[in-house]
């Protein structure tokens, strides 16, 4: 092809004579040489981009003194190589025209069309607005290339590849600089081109960023690996002949490469496992490139014969790919002298899939029939951190999900129906559920894993089937934010919870107020709009809230007392005239029974409140039984038996907490309690006890058998789900006529 600079097209202007720009001019007719895999058109479309973007950054100059637009170029020649698009090539040449030089969203569609205007503007950082800390601002500009990359993932390969330049080049920057960039680069960068496949890009980011990281080590292991490499020269050469001679004895064409471990992996390894560097074996290895698939199992074959396989090191990516695409056959073989030496083995799409991951999808497109198969990968990973971001508003956590799900390692499990779904290692029964779906994870009561009932915390293994189980009324319960592993899960459970629990406390809140102002001798509680709105805003004033719904929340969750805001309130009241009433006041007195300094009203209780209420846990409160409410600080009302002692406790430490409650007439839901049963032991015991708890209609949620040896009588403790005290007392009576039971009694703490 005719480079730009050989034909004489671009007639040289007054800056083109400067050596500076004649370099640029040169590095373009370079970039020109790469392109061959486009059309004329496309061309043209990409030497116009470049014009634009030379005439925009025109007088700009990079720290190293060389003009501004050969970056852009840089950063154009590596999404070149990989054979990215016109599109993304004119993008990546204009990527900084938004943000350095002032040319606007509108003037790009107007020059270059719509695909490269938001592909340009996904790259912008968001510059105008102002952040409280680094991370937030990261995380801000990080979403809106997200947002970009939902409907094209060019975007995130042009930043890499944006990245990947500015690393290369980092020496040109100040010192000060180095940290910062380096631990961004290896935290987010390195982790985004491994997920999409970028291996190359992966291994060289990692370089890069360690090597301005911790400049001194870097030097270290350079010099060390250099005098390996030349000591070990005969054995990686003495190797690579045996091998090709034995494929030649099997009449098999194969392509074989040295590999060497990067310095930023071996460095890793000596850190994670405390090695010395002349302890870490595994830094030379060998990639074999064979024409076809069912080849690479039999050139694996050829390699164990030659040399003894090391036990435990042999991994299958190609049968089950890597979650970024990647497909291998791993292993590690004993060679000459008891050396260890890893084997990759794969076809060349592999090979190709390998190095560039995501980005082969254009070059592979036409005449590789799976080839989107990396492409889906990857941009079913953007999708789930989309949906993160739509419900997580804040910067911090957002970044946190993202650090989670950029973790590489991961296990492969199957739905029923066989599908494959990669989860990263240590997930748990409700991030599968959390990954089918937020609405099945929303609604998970169980799940089985190979046929066996499971609990929802269970950790997957590798090959695990897993079934997932749901009801229509089941809702996210606050314990699984201890054991799920994603950012995607959590993420779904912290907006649930939140929603439900701001809905619910905001309810229980207004009731608690309008009880207590009942108290105070007002009937109704005033609403915020009309002849009352000063008033509200005086009070919010008083207990530090923007709003009435957040003073109401704020009520149901025990961060404020009812009492004493409708005292406020009921003063603030009388000032505008409103006084209370006197009979009203005496009969809430008699009717709560209790002295003026306590009486909040009475909450009424039917098992519908949600997380606003908790029935504690040591005395299992249940219809019929006295009971009090004490207003725990920040987590709602927490419902005790009157006889219970952590409440007598809890009174006389924090009287003024508690508040009166009582069940409704009709509970509208079953509660659990602990009933105590004494049996003597015998075959068929369990079973019988269970029956008769069943006969009674009553549900069992848990058996504790305790951790004693069978004696000849053992306490076996149920907790059962029952409608009230009466439903309670007929449990108990099946129960005594059950042979072999001796005593069954509802537990007391």
């Amino acid at each position: 092809m005719t480079t730009e600079a050989d034909s004489g097209t671009l007639l040289p202007t007054a800056e083109q004579a400067h050596p500076a720009a004649s370099a640029a001019a040169a590095s373009f007719a370079a970039l020109l040489g790469k392109l061959d895999y486009l059309s004329a058109t496309d061309i043209e479309h990409i030497r116009q981009a470049y014009r634009f973007a030379d005439e925009a950054h025109l007088g700009q100059l990079r720290k190293n003194g060389d003009p501004y637009i050969t970056h852009p170029i840089a950063v154009a020649a590596q999404c070149a190589e990989w054979k990215l698009d016109a599109q993304a090539l004119m993008a990546a040449l204009m990527h900084d025209a938004i943000e350095d030089c002032g040319v606007t969203k509108e003037e790009l569609v107007e020059r270059f069309g719509a695909p490269v205007a938001e592909l340009v503007d996904g790259l912008t950082k968001l510059e105008k607005l102002e952040f409280d800390t680094r991370e937030q601002n990261q995380a801000e500009s990080f979403r809106k290339m997200l947002l970009a990359m939902a409907k094209d993932v060019r975007v995130i390969l042009i930043k890499l590849a944006d990245r990947t330049h500015n690393m290369r080049t980092m020496g040109d920057m100040p010192r000060s600089k180095w940290q910062r960039i380096s631990s961004e680069t290896l935290e987010i960068y390195a982790p985004i081109a491994h997920r999409l496949g970028l291996n190359f890009t992966y291994r060289e980011l990692q370089d890069l960023a360690f090597r301005f990281l911790h400049p001194w080590r870097y030097e270290v292991l350079s010099k060390a690996l250099n005098k390996s490499r030349n000591r070990r020269r005969d054995l990686i050469s003495r190797v690579q002949r045996e091998v090709e001679a034995e494929f030649v004895r099997h009449g098999m064409s194969v392509r074989i490469m040295g590999r060497e471990k990067t310095l930023y992996s071996v460095y890793r390894k000596m850190d994670s496992k405390h090695l010395s560097f002349s302890q870490v074996t595994d830094i030379y290895g060998f990639r074999i490139v064979l024409p076809e698939l069912t080849d690479c199992y039999t050139g694996l074959g050829v390699l164990h014969q030659l040399y003894k396989p090391l036990p435990g090191k042999f991994r299958d990516y190609v049968a089950i790919p890597k979650v970024n695409g990647y497909q291998s056959l791993h292993t590690t073989l004993i060679g000459p002298f008891g050396t260890n030496i890893e084997f990759q083995l794969r076809t060349h799409a592999m090979d190709v899939v390998a190095e560039s991951g995501v980005a082969a999808h254009w070059l592979y497109k036409a005449s590789e029939p799976n080839s989107d198969t990396s492409q889906r990968l990857g941009t079913q990973w953007l999708q789930s951190l989309l949906d993160i971001q739509q419900e997580t508003r804040d910067a911090a956590e957002f970044w946190d999900h993202i650090k989670i799900d950029l973790f590489p390692d991961a296990v492969y499990v199957f739905t029923p129906k066989s599908k494959i779904m990669a989860l990263p290692r240590g997930a748990t029964v409700m991030d599968f559920a959390y990954a089918i779906h937020s609405d099945v994870g929303n609604h998970t009561v169980s799940a089985r894993i190979n046929g066996e009932q499971r609990p929802l915390r269970t950790e997957l293994a590798n090959g695990d089937v897993v079934e997932i189980v749901t009801a229509d009324k089941a809702e996210p319960n606050p314990a699984w934010l201890s054991f799920v592993k994603t950012g995607r899960a959590r993420s779904k459970i912290r907006h649930h919870l939140k929603t439900v629990a701001q809905e619910k406390s905001h309810e229980l809140g207004e009731r608690m107020l309008s009880q207590a102002l009942r108290s105070e001798g007002i009937a109704t509680l005033p609403a915020e709009e009309g002849p009352y709105h000063a008033t509200w805003e005086k009070l919010l004033r008083f207990t530090g809230n923007k709003a009435r719904d957040e003073l109401l929340s704020d009520i149901g969750m025990g961060k404020r007392i009812a009492s004493m805001v409708g005292k406020k309130l009921a003063v603030l009241l009388a000032e505008t005239g409103l006084k209370p009433d006197a009979l009203l006041i005496s009969t809430e007195r008699y009717a709560s029974g209790r002295d003026e300094s306590a009486s909040q009203g009475v909450v009424t209780l039917d098992g519908s409140e949600g997380v606003s209420v908790q029935y504690a846990p040591c005395c299992k409160p249940i219809p019929g039984d006295r009971i009090v409410g004490y207003l725990g600080r920040g987590e709602g009302l927490v419902v005790h038996a009157e006889d219970c002692p952590t409440g007598k406790r809890l009174l006389l430490r924090d009287g003024e907490r508690f508040l009166e409650v009582e069940w409704a007439d009709e509970p509208v839901r079953s509660f659990d309690t602990t009933v105590v049963v004494t049996v003597t032991n015998g075959k068929g015991v369990l079973a019988r006890v269970a029956s008769s708890i069943a006969a009674a209609e009553a549900d069992i949620t848990h058996v504790d058998m305790g951790d004693e040896p069978a004696q000849t009588a053992t306490d076996i403790r149920f907790s059962v789900a029952v409608r009230d005290r009466q439903h309670l007392a007929d449990v108990l009576r099946s129960l005594k006529r059950t042979t072999s039971v001796l005593k069954a009694q509802r537990y007391k703490p």
